[in-house]
């Protein structure tokens, strides 16, 4: 037996698995159509620069979670830990600044270097909104009642809450930051090593601290709201009215932050309490100044990511897969006829099962183990008389059908 295992921080993903990723990601895309947003698929690798920049060489997934590594023809590249700076690329080096406004949706794997644990993978995958070239908080609000109503599409309204905070505009950000580094240098000595060394490049960061000392520190740090402008309050005050006017229910979270320069204005997460240490199952922003960090034109942006593993874990119970026809042929020389069946009917659009093999009780076994809902079986006189005998499997009532009347008869069990 092969001693082969998946990578750590991997996962195979099949039966029940599958069917919930793919019930997540199949509403997110129906959903997401219906707010006008198109599907973009963006490389899984991108020149290491993409990250590097836009991310910000103090964050931890810059400096302790990508996968980087450098091609043979001397490139340095990076699996991809997240899915708007592939997204922001793509608006610029296809020139896409004429078409604006912009509306992107995306699923697919991304890859972090991280501790795995109950809900977070080192290849983990996403859904993830992109809101681009819409500089007002209507943007915002539309951004948020998608992923609110993916959520609720998705059985979770009341497993999540929405919290929201807002990070001002750079004048607002610049006074509150040197007010935070002036309160944090005076515990400069008890703060972690990470959060010593973000409190001289990224403030904003020692708030988003997992230390348990930092987190008392912070507890105690100047609110960011006190530090708004006029402008700020303003555009903060028209998301919460639009929100409001939708029926969409948020908490304000002063300490929520995003610790880079080009977000602003809005942060939000969807969190819950029913994942242990892993609370945050949406998260996003505005982040205005992204796409010029990049070397791009000026474009507002606004968007969301959520882990699909997360909200598979949270969903109830699945929906029950359509019940196959299973088709039992009685002996070989039957079986030619029960195949071009077979053929024939999942051209029709039925689920119908086969066994490879076995005497007519081996394949009964096989048609209820896959739940097959009718058996149509086929012996010598159903050959000579052009039918099948039509076995119900939860009664066992069976009849003669016709293999003309067959697909009609059959729609009645779908």
């Amino acid at each position: 037996m092969s001693t082969l295992q998946p990578v750590r921080g991997t996962h195979d993903l099949m039966f029940d698995d599958i069917r919930r990723h793919r019930l997540v990601q199949s509403k997110f895309a129906a959903i997401a159509a219906r707010y006008g947003y198109s599907e973009i698929a963006t490389p899984i690798f991108e020149a290491t620069e993409v990250f590097a920049r836009t991310l910000g060489d103090t964050t931890d997934i810059v400096t302790k979670e990508m996968y980087t590594f450098e091609t043979k023809g001397g490139e340095s590249v990076t699996l991809r830990p997240e899915g708007t700076a592939g997204v922001a690329r793509a608006f610029i080096s296809e020139g896409l600044s004429q078409q604006v406004p912009l509306k992107f949706f995306y699923n697919g794997p991304m890859f972090r270097h991280e501790r795995p644990q109950k809900g977070r993978q080192r290849q983990f995958h996403q859904i993830g909104a992109e809101l681009l070239g819409v500089p007002t908080p209507q943007g915002d609000v539309e951004v948020i009642a998608l992923a609110d109503h993916i959520l609720h599409e998705l059985g979770l309204k009341g497993k999540i809450t929405l919290e929201m905070n807002s990070l001002g505009d750079l004048d607002s950000r610049l006074a509150y930051r040197q007010v935070l580094i002036d309160y944090l240098s005076g515990y400069r000595d008890k703060l972690s090593a990470d959060s010593r060394e973000r409190l001289d490049k990224n403030p904003l960061r020692v708030l988003d601290s997992k230390d348990e000392a930092d987190k008392e520190i912070v507890r105690n740090a100047p609110q960011f709201p006190d530090y708004l402008n006029q402008a700020s309050c303003d555009f903060f005050k028209g998301v919460q009215d639009g929100l409001t006017a939708l029926g969409i229910a948020f908490k304000l979270s002063p300490a929520l932050v995003r610790g880079i320069d080009y977000y602003s204005h809005t942060a939000f997460e969807f969190t819950t309490d029913a994942l242990g240490a892993q609370g945050t199952v949406l998260a996003g922003g505005r982040y205005d100044g992204l796409i010029q960090e990049m070397g791009g034109p000026p474009t507002a942006g606004i968007g969301w990511a959520a882990g699909v593993e997360r909200l598979a874990m949270l969903l109830g119970d699945l929906p029950p897969l359509a019940r196959p026809v299973a088709v039992i042929p009685v002996g070989e020389a039957e079986a030619a006829v029960a195949q071009k069946l077979v053929h024939r009917l999942r051209h029709n659009g039925f689920n119908v099962d086969i066994g490879y093999g076995g005497n007519m009780g081996k394949r009964m076994k096989r048609a209820n183990k896959v739940n097959a809902v009718v058996a149509l079986i086929i012996g010598e006189d159903e050959v000579k008389n052009s039918a099948v005998t039509l076995r119900l499997l939860d009664s066992g009532e069976q009849s003669s059908v016709s293999m003309a009347e067959l697909e009609a008869r059959l729609d009645l069990y779908r």
